[in-house]
């Protein structure tokens, strides 16, 4: 029994809910019993303060007075209370804790103490705290004396709350004291209830067990007639009809496991009125279903694909083996390629459907593709400017001395583009084939920041742009290649420059974050629109295909800034608002 969790978790919850239950209880009858305490003092502060106003108010025009003074002392003597007549203006006029009007004299303006504000406004005030005077917990109850709707003073009783905060801790503990009985006694009913449910569950679950051992008891030692023994009775009921179709589902297991074992993709069993006999875990994977909850049910329910139920009506009705491509949209989108089986038998009883996952391969098909058509055609426009000026030269353009430097010039810019191009191409290819050589060590991140700064100072004065360096920390070294880190910042500060209009400043910042540097390079150029963000760092991917072919880009500096933070362990992101400017955050391991 200690060792059944059910258990615990019966009797601790029940436990929780009686000791919770019992605590609310006590803490409230207790706090009842104090406000009930509390406010018969605060009564008879009042009718004390009443009696007090009704005899003295009228006196409190006349200011300090020593008659006045021992009355209150007399006072206070006989009824164990404190009374206190302050004017108007807070001046204590007499005080029954003061032995005499030098005292009193001394005492501090009490206008602004809650009794008396809450007095001026609504014509009397309570206020519950320990006394600067006395040192001492007291309950204040103030009233004010009114003439003629005018205030002539305050008349004020206070009682010490020290033997009401000892009269409430005695209660508070004698009801503490009986609230841990009925909560002992409510324990040991709550542990034996518990008991009385664990023990025929235990009995079920033993029996459960050796049901899935395979050892089917007669009869199961639960003699209750409530729920647990009707559930009892279903168990040996359910024993009885496990015994006779064990022999039927061991020949339909072995059947099944026979045909999905000879298969290594998907497999999904359909008869001929296209209902599910069948289907592997693979397939449901693939397809998005829970293969143990859909035998029996229609395909189209399961599998909402028309294509893939055409090509089982064209196996059912030829016979013969099919084959086609599915498109399946689950989190995100697959192709499938699915070959159809029918199963022996005349008129076809069946298809076995095998489905092989040609996501990956339709799109790595894709990006070659559009690799081959981007470098295709990057390749081709120098090719083509080279070509052209080579047959104007050629065709009798080289003795024009005013134009024939114009052209070499253009040839010597396209070849040295051509040239950036194919050095980039293998700098990326080197980097995601994993062949590039990064000789990782503790770099000072300040001292390759100053290097890119002083690389680019002059073309930067060029543009007329402002490069500023907004970071002074001296002490972050990053786990880094210093060459590839160079290049990173290189080519964001030389995009930077491309795209920012003279005036603008380009600033580089850099911090730690936890375990990573962060360096970002802002700029206040043109900006890039939220559309253009999500492929930025794709390879030959273009914002302003004009501009950018304009300014002398290739297309993959930004590719090439992602592949070597990603190979460093780091990553790069954009923040951009069209016309404001963006600003490039790079994240590098701290050495």
């Amino acid at each position: 029994m200690w060792s059944s969790r059910l258990f615990w978790k019966l009797f601790l919850t029940y436990a929780g809910l009686v000791l919770l239950a019992l605590s609310v209880c006590v803490a409230i009858v207790s706090g009842w019993q104090e406000e009930q305490l509390v406010e018969q003092v605060r009564r008879r502060l009042h009718d004390s303060a009443s009696l007090l106003r009704d005899d003295v108010g009228n006196r409190l025009v006349a200011g300090w007075n020593e008659t006045l003074q021992q009355k209150m002392r007399s006072l206070g003597e006989q009824t164990q209370t404190r009374f206190t007549l302050v004017a108007s203006d807070g001046l204590v006029l007499a005080d029954s804790e003061q032995p005499g009007l030098v005292e009193v004299a001394e005492m501090e303006n009490h206008l602004s103490r809650k009794e008396f504000v809450l007095a001026s406004r609504s014509g009397e005030g309570v206020s519950r705290r320990i006394s600067p005077t006395l040192g001492e917990p007291f309950l204040y109850f103030a009233l004010a004396v009114e003439q003629e709707k005018e205030i002539l003073g305050y008349v004020r009783a206070a009682q010490s709350m020290a033997s009401i905060q000892e009269e409430v801790s005695s209660i508070r503990r004698l009801i503490w004291s009986v609230g841990l009985m009925i909560g002992l006694s409510g324990l040991a009913i709550t542990y034996w209830l518990t008991q009385r449910i664990i023990r025929p569950i235990r009995e079920l679950t033993v029996a459960a067990e050796d049901i899935a051992a395979g050892d089917y008891p007669e009869r199961i030692g639960v003699h209750s007639s409530d729920e647990l023994g009707t559930l009892a009775r279903s168990f040996e009921h359910m024993n009885r009809e496990l015994r006779s179709r064990e022999n039927q589902l061991r020949t339909s297991a072995h059947r099944q496991q026979a045909v999905l074992g000879g298969m290594i993709e998907g497999v999904l069993a359909v008869d001929s009125r296209q209902q599910v006999l069948f289907a592997n875990a693979a397939a449901g994977r693939a397809l998005s279903f829970q293969p143990d909850k859909i035998e029996g049910h229609a395909l189209l329910e399961v599998i909402r694909s028309h294509e893939l139920r055409k090509i089982v009506e064209q196996t059912l009705n030829s016979g013969e083996l099919c084959q086609g491509d599915l498109t399946w949209k689950a989190d995100s989108m697959r192709m499938l390629k699915v070959h159809a089986t029918p199963l022996p038998g005349d008129p076809c009883p069946g298809v076995v459907l095998v489905l092989h996952d040609v996501t990956e391969l339709k799109r790595l098909e894709t990006l070659r593709q559009q690799f081959v058509a981007n470098v295709s055609h990057e390749l081709k426009t120098p090719l083509s400017s080279i070509k052209a000026y080579t047959e104007t030269l050629l065709s009798g353009a080289l003795d024009d001395r005013e134009n024939a430097p114009r052209f070499l010039r253009q040839i010597d810019d396209q070849a040295d583009r051509l040239h950036e191009l194919i050095l980039d191409m293998l700098s990326l290819a080197r980097i995601e084939s994993g062949t590039a050589a990064l000789e990782l060590a503790d770099v000072p991140l300040k001292r390759v920041i100053l290097t890119c700064l002083a690389d680019y100072d002059a073309r930067s004065k060029a543009a007329q742009v402002t490069l500023n360096n907004e970071s002074d920390c001296d002490t972050i070294e990053v786990r880094a290649d210093e060459e590839s880190l160079q290049q990173i910042l290189s080519n964001l500060i030389d995009n930077a420059i491309k795209y920012t209009p003279s005036g603008g400043a380009i600033t580089i910042r850099y911090r730690q974050e936890s375990d990573v540097a962060v360096i970002e390079v802002s700029d206040t150029g043109i900006g890039i629109a939220p559309e253009h963000q999500e492929r930025l760092f794709e390879r030959f991917y273009r914002v302003d295909k004009a501009r950018s072919r304009e300014l002398g880009g290739t297309g993959l500096g930004l590719s090439i800034v992602k592949h070597l933070c990603q190979a460093m362990g780091g990553s790069v992101s954009v923040e951009s608002k069209l016309g404001q400017g963006s600003t490039f955050q790079v994240r590098i391991p701290l050495a």
